[in-house]
C-alpha cells in the first residue's frame, strides 16, 4: 500500500483549487492534509479537521487576515514540511507548494491550477494594484524576482506536472520548461438543475479582485442598462459599488443553495476574465445556461461557439456589450448545453486521476 500525501497551497478561501482538493481527499480519505495556513470556520464544511497539518505560519497571531505580507515566509515554510516519508506527494498548486520537502525515493505529482501568477505573468499587475506606498513599489520587485528563481528551482524538482487546461501546460512549459498532461478538473453535474422559468437578468459569480475584470462588466451593463447580478466579495468591491449604477445589484457571498438559484434562472453567464480554466463558467453551463467569454484562457476549452456560449475578442466593455447585443437566450437549448457539460463531471475526473496514479 503506497503512502500518500495530500498538499495544498493554503486554506482560507473556497474555490475552484479547494474544490479539487476536496476529492482529493475523497480519493484518498486516509492521506493527511498539509498547507501553510488553514480557516477551520470555512473549511470545516468540506475537510475533514484532524487530516489538516499547518505550517509554522499558522501560529502567527491574525495571519489569515494579513497572509499577503508573510510571502518572503512562505517558501521557507514549505521547506520546513518534510514529507520524506511518503511515497507519493499529491499537490494542488497554484504557488509555493512546489517547495514542500520530499524523499529521494518520493513521487511528487503536482496539479498545477497555474503557474505563481504574481510571480510570472501577472507581476507588473500586481504590484500595480498594491494599496501600499512607493517605498514597497520600489522593493517589492527585487522580491518577486528571487521568488520567481526560487519558484523555478522548486518546479525542476516535481517528477510530474498535471495541469488543469492546455492553456496552463503551455505556461508551465514556458516558464518551467517542464512538459504536463491535461487532466480538466470537475464539477458535480448533477448537483445543478436546468430551468424552464428564465428570468430578466445576467449573471457573474466571482471573487472581487482586479485581474476578475468585474469592473469592465460593470461599464459594459451600465452602458446597456440592463439588469446585472453580481455573487461574491473581495477586495475591489467598495470600489465596484460606487461604479456600478442601479441596474447592477451586488448579492455578496451566498451558499451554494442560493447561488446555484441564481445561476439556472439568468440569461447568460458574463466571463470577462482570462482565467486558467474556469469552474463558474461550467456551472453555469450544468445550469444549462449559455456563458458570454472573453476568448482566452481556459474559457477556450470549455465554451462552445453557438452551442454553449459565445465569445468577445477584446478585453473591453465596448467588445462584451457587443456581444451583449448580439446575444439571444432562445438560440440555446439549456439541456444540450447541460448534456455537454458532463464531460466536466466528477465522475470523469477521479477515473482519469486514479487511472494516472495507478500508471506511475
Amino acid at each position: 500500500m503506497k503512502k500518500i500525501a495530500l498538499a495544498h497551497d493554503h486554506l482560507f478561501q473556497k474555490g475552484g483549487a479547494e474544490k479539487v482538493l476536496t476529492i482529493f481527499s475523497d480519493i484518498y480519505p486516509n492521506s493527511f492534509i498539509f498547507t501553510l495556513i488553514n480557516t477551520p470556520k470555512l473549511t470545516n464544511s468540506f475537510l475533514e479537521q484532524k487530516r489538516i497539518k499547518t505550517s509554522f505560519l499558522q501560529k502567527i497571531p491574525l495571519v489569515n487576515k494579513f497572509f499577503k505580507y508573510f510571502l518572503i515566509l512562505m517558501p521557507r515554510a514549505w521547506e520546513k514540511i518534510s514529507l520524506k516519508d511518503y511515497d507519493i506527494i499529491l499537490s494542488s498548486c497554484s504557488a509555493f507548494v512546489k517547495g514542500v520537502t520530499k524523499g529521494q525515493n518520493t513521487k511528487h505529482i503536482c496539479y498545477c491550477h497555474t503557474t505563481t501568477r504574481y510571480l510570472w505573468d501577472d507581476q507588473e499587475e500586481y504590484i500595480d494594484n498594491l494599496p501600499e506606498g512607493k517605498l514597497s513599489k520600489i522593493f517589492l520587485p527585487r522580491v518577486l524576482n528571487k521568488l520567481q528563481a526560487w519558484d523555478y528551482n522548486k518546479a525542476q524538482n516535481i517528477d510530474y506536472f498535471l495541469a488543469n487546461s492546455k492553456y496552463i501546460a503551455r505556461k508551465i512549459k514556458k516558464h518551467y520548461q517542464k512538459e504536463s498532461t491535461v487532466i480538466y478538473p470537475p464539477i458535480k453535474v448533477n448537483q445543478f438543475k436546468v430551468s424552464n422559468n428564465i428570468k430578466d437578468y445576467y449573471l457573474i459569480v466571482s471573487r472581487l479582485r482586479p485581474y476578475k475584470k468585474v469592473d469592465l462588466a460593470i461599464e459594459a451593463f451600465n452602458n446597456l442598462k440592463l439588469p446585472l447580478k453580481i455573487i461574491g466579495s473581495g477586495t475591489e468591491l467598495n470600489k465596484l459599488k460606487r461604479k456600478a449604477h442601479s441596474n447592477i445589484e451586488f448579492l455578496g457571498e451566498l451558499n451554494d443553495e442560493q447561488r446555484n438559484y441564481y445561476l439556472r434562472h439568468c440569461q447568460a453567464f458574463i466571463y470577462p476574465q482570462v482565467e486558467d480554466f474556469g469552474i463558474t463558467a461550467l456551472e453555469a453551463m450544468a445550469s444549462g445556461r449559455p456563458v458570454i467569454a472573453y476568448a482566452r484562457g481556459g474559457a477556450l476549452e470549455t465554451v462552445v461557439e453557438k452551442k454553449t456560449g459565445i465569445f468577445f475578442k477584446d478585453q473591453n466593455w465596448e467588445s462584451l456589450a457587443h456581444a451583449i447585443l448580439r446575444f439571444n437566450s432562445r438560440d440555446f437549448n439549456s439541456q444540450e448545453i447541460k448534456n455537454y457539460s458532463y464531460n466536466f463531471d466528477e465522475k470523469v475526473f477521479r477515473e482519469k486521476i486514479n487511472n494516472y496514479i495507478n500508471k506511475i
